[in-house]
């Protein structure tokens, strides 16, 4: 019969993958046997005092490699004990009072879920060791325990135990390994990622791997070379010293740093997107260096480069710049791209560039044009792009200006002179001072024609505001907003202009007119004083008084009478 629910048990249990491992061999290395010798905690649970000292009497404990640290005859009790002991192995029976096998291992589960479960029983039923395979039990006994069985299920116990104490002791080994390997791995990273061979997309990933904070961006590379003079020059201690030297100084500087070794050098990695501000700093550390170590070091600095995938390009500009240390003398800190041109790169008046040239040659003075313009040269200068590259930018320039000069209405002769023809050769400049005095010249000129059309412009604008005027002075209901729906301008903008060529606001203006016919009224007609303000907009005889009063200092039938007054009066 025990054979039988043996069977009806490993079959279940295979379903759900809870069998233990297969026997297997055991390496006896000298660190292995040492950890065999560790004896397994075993608590051991049953109702019945006579088979808990049967148990505990027949088994030979240590010759197996266990100790029996304790027993409890409930479940209860035998949680509250494990919780304190904190065995390896549980050995239960599954009907108890209290708390019954099943409930404990359901505990247990959650309290020690690495603890190994035997489970015994006297009831020759299938659902008990249905349940108990649901919850991963190791092994399933029927009482009445005959101790060699109960031997051979403790052999494969402790030979499943000591596999996986082995392998958790591997993993630990490995982890330390590779915490001490950690240095080595970041510095192949950094080789392998100057050379170029990191695929962009790994590049992060790779980064996360070794611990390293590489946001994508702007880098430049610097090279670091020791130059050797004395024949008891030691090269390999003499870059470790120089790395460590650069890495202590490494919280002084205002930029991201990452310091390695790199074929025969040492490598900088420098997030940064400004080039002479970094100079200025080698050039200290390189003094610095030759001061506190002894050696005479040159950096040569790369490109800058727009990520990390393209680093590879700053690193050869690294390299050729340390190849010019022969002939720039006491020079020690080179800049490939005082030397060297990038063929790759561009200038370009961006959007934000057309914007702001835009906008001070509409709006702004003549010295804000310059120094926009100036600025747009200056990069041209500090970029070194090539002749073809220079050239686009010109038409990029020249462009822009014809396109203002157009929608301001000016005349592209009077920009330009009479023989332009809409593209401007590069090569009638011998130098960038010439190409950039051009372009201000251009600008500006185009700044002072565009303030007249808008002087000339605003004038119109004025003259066709009074005649409207004067013509509907006598509409009560007259205002900016109607007269700047008959103008299609908007009320803010005419405000302003109306403002600054006559020196008053609309409401000034158009009171002065209505007052001026007012006055004519009152000397010409003898119209009543409320017809006379109704004729001149106002629906309100009192408060057409009130304004007349205000602009002559006498009342309306006062201005009158003095007007018609033999003596003046």
């Amino acid at each position: 019969m025990m054979e039988k629910l043996r069977g009806i048990w490993y079959n279940e249990a295979k379903k759900k993958g809870a069998l233990p491992l297969e026997q297997n061999e055991i390496a006896q290395s000298s660190g292995e046997a040492k950890m065999m010798e560790q004896l397994y905690r075993v608590l051991l649970v049953d109702d019945e005092e006579e088979i808990r000292a049967g148990i505990s009497r027949k088994i030979e404990w240590d010759q197996l490699g266990f100790g029996l640290v304790g027993e409890a005859s409930n479940g209860q009790e035998a949680l509250e004990i494990a919780e304190q002991l904190l065995p390896d192995v549980v050995l239960t029976d599954i009907k108890m009072p209290f708390m019954d096998g099943l409930e404990l291992c359901r505990r247990l589960q959650k309290t020690l879920p690495a603890a190994k479960v035997v489970m015994f029983s006297g009831f020759d039923e299938f659902e008990y060791a249905r349940q108990a395979v649901g919850m991963n039990v190791c092994e399933y006994i029927l009482k009445p325990i005959n101790a060699a069985e109960l031997n051979e299920v403790l052999v494969r116990l402790k030979e499943q135990m000591d596999r996986q104490r082995i392998e958790r002791r591997d993993v630990e080994t490995l982890r330390r390994r590779y915490e001490a390997s950690l240095p080595v791995l970041r510095e192949l990273f950094y080789a392998r990622l100057l050379d170029g061979q990191i695929p962009a997309e790994q590049i992060q990933n790779r980064a996360g791997q070794y611990e390293l904070d590489l946001p994508d961006g702007e880098w430049i590379v610097v090279l670091f070379r020791v130059d050797e003079r004395d024949p008891s020059f030691h090269h390999d201690e003499a870059l470790l010293s120089l790395q460590e030297f650069l890495v202590n100084q490494r919280d002084d500087l205002e930029w991201p740093v990452h310091t390695a070794l790199y074929n025969d050098t040492i490598a900088m990695l420098v997030k940064t997107q400004t080039v002479y501000p970094l100079l200025e700093e080698l050039e200290r550390l390189r003094s610095l260096a030759q001061s506190e170590l002894g050696m005479e070091i040159t950096a040569g600095v790369g490109l800058v480069c727009k990520s990390l995938a393209e680093i590879r390009k700053s690193c050869i500009g690294a390299f050729s710049a340390l190849d010019y240390r022969v002939v720039m003398g006491n020079q020690k800190v080179i800049y490939i791209g005082d030397l060297e041109p990038d063929l790759s790169a561009s200038v370009s008046l961006g959007e934000e560039d057309q914007h702001q040239l835009a906008s001070a040659i509409k709006l702004g003075e003549e010295g804000q044009v310059s120094e926009i313009i100036r600025r747009l040269i200056g990069r041209i200068r500090d970029t070194r792009i090539d002749l073809p590259q220079c050239q686009l930018f010109l038409m990029e320039f020249s462009t822009h200006l014809i396109r203002l000069a157009r929608a301001g209405g000016v005349g592209l002769e009077e920009v330009f002179g009479s023989s332009f023809t809409g593209a401007v050769p590069i090569n009638q400049f011998r130098s960038y001072e010439e190409l950039e005095n051009w372009c201000v010249e251009k600008g500006v000129c185009l700044r002072r024609l565009l303030g007249q059309q808008r002087t000339d412009s605003a004038g119109r604008v004025i003259e066709r505001a009074k005649s409207f005027i004067d013509q509907h002075y006598s509409d009560s209901e007259l205002s900016v907003e109607k007269l700047c729906a008959y103008l299609h301008l908007s009320p803010a903008y005419f405000s302003t202009v109306f403002k600054r060529e006559t020196g008053m606001s609309f409401t000034a203006y158009m009171t002065g007119v209505r007052m001026e016919e007012a006055a004519r009224l009152l000397r010409e007609t003898d119209d009543k004083t409320y017809l006379i303000a109704e004729k001149t907009g106002y629906t309100d005889a009192n408060y057409f008084s009130y304004v007349f009063k205000r602009k002559y200092s006498m009342s309306p039938s006062k201005y009158r009478l003095g007007e018609k007054a033999p003596d003046g009066k």
